[in-house]
C-alpha cells in the first residue's frame, strides 16, 4: 500500500513535461509493440477450424472466432498493425510532398500561386473517390492504397507550412540573408527547414490517423487490400453479413481496436505539440 501511494505521489509531483514525456513514451511502445507483434503472426497460422466458429469472447478466444472458426484476436492484431505500417508510408509521402510544395513556395509568386491553386484543388476533391481511383490506376493491393492515402493527405500540412514559411520569409534575418547574397537555397536550408521542423513533425503524426481510417475505408468498400489479407476493413466489410446473426463480436473489437490506435496517434500528436510548441516551454 505504501509503495503504491509513493507511486501515485510521485506521478502527481511530476512537471507536466515529465508527464507529457511520459504519456508520448507508454503509447509509442504500445503502438510498437502492435507492429512487432503483427510481424510475428504468420498469415497461414491463422487457419479455420468449422468446429469453433461463430464462439463468443472467452478467456481462449479474446474476441471470438469468426464463421470459419478463426481467432479473432490473432486477426485484429495482425489487421492493426498493417494498417499502421500502410499509415506509416502513406503520411511519410504526404509529409515528403508537403515539405517539397511548401518550400518551393517561397521561391517566387508564380510558383507561390500554383501551390495555392493545387492545394485547393485537392482539397476540392473528396479524399475518399481520389484514393479508390487511385488505387484502382495502381491495380489496387497494399501499394495503391499507400500511394493513393499519401497523395490525398498533404494538403492540411502543406497549407500550414506554406503560411509558416511566408511569415518566416519577412523576418529581419532572412531579409539580411538575401542582402547578403544567399541563395534561396541556402536559405531553405539554414533559416526555413529548422524553424518549421515542428510543424513537419506534428504534422506527421497527425496525419497518421488520417491515413489509418481512410485505408480502413477504401478496404471496407472492397477497393483497397485483398480480401485474403487480415485488414481491419476486410474484417468488418466481411462482419456486416454475420451482425444479423447476433455476432457482434466479429465487427465490436476489431472496430473498437481501430479506434482506440486513431485515439492513440491523436494522443501523441497533441502532446509532442505540448513538448514542441515554445510557448509550453516553461511549464
Amino acid at each position: 500500500m505504501n509503495s503504491e501511494k509513493y507511486k501515485r505521489f510521485a506521478f502527481k509531483k511530476m512537471n507536466l513535461r515529465t508527464k507529457t514525456l511520459l504519456i508520448i513514451s507508454l503509447t509509442a511502445l504500445l503502438l510498437l509493440a502492435i507492429v512487432i507483434n503483427s510481424f510475428f503472426i504468420d498469415t497461414s497460422s491463422i487457419t479455420t477450424n468449422f468446429p469453433l466458429r461463430n464462439m463468443g469472447p472467452s478467456l481462449e478466444h479474446l474476441f471470438g472466432t469468426d464463421w470459419m472458426g478463426r481467432d479473432m484476436f490473432t486477426r485484429t492484431m495482425k489487421g492493426l498493425g498493417l494498417s499502421i505500417q500502410v499509415g506509416a508510408f502513406a503520411s511519410i509521402i504526404s509529409t515528403i510532398i508537403a515539405v517539397v510544395l511548401g518550400l518551393l513556395s517561397s521561391m517566387n509568386k508564380y510558383i507561390d500561386l500554383f501551390v495555392n491553386w493545387l492545394i485547393d484543388l485537392f482539397s476540392s476533391i473528396p479524399h475518399l473517390l481520389l484514393i479508390i481511383l487511385i488505387s484502382i490506376c495502381l491495380g489496387g493491393g497494399a501499394f495503391g492504397v499507400i500511394v493513393g492515402v499519401g497523395l490525398t493527405h498533404w494538403t492540411s500540412l502543406a497549407r500550414v507550412l506554406r503560411a509558416e514559411i511566408k511569415q518566416i520569409n519577412t523576418s529581419e534575418y532572412v531579409k539580411l540573408s538575401k542582402n547578403l547574397g544567399k541563395s534561396k537555397l541556402w536559405i531553405a536550408r539554414k533559416h526555413l527547414l529548422p524553424l518549421i521542423l515542428t510543424q513537419i513533425v506534428i504534422g506527421t503524426i497527425l496525419i497518421f490517423p488520417h491515413a489509418i481510417m481512410h485505408e480502413a475505408s477504401v478496404t471496407f468498400l472492397g477497393f483497397g487490400l485483398s480480401p485474403h489479407e487480415p485488414a481491419i476493413g476486410v474484417i468488418l466489410s466481411e462482419s456486416m453479413k454475420y451482425l444479423a446473426t447476433g455476432s457482434w463480436w466479429l465487427a465490436f473489437f476489431p472496430g473498437l481496436s481501430l479506434l482506440i490506435i486513431v485515439l492513440l496517434f491523436d494522443l501523441i500528436g497533441d502532446n509532442l505539440q505540448k513538448i514542441l510548441d515554445p510557448t509550453n516551454a516553461h511549464e
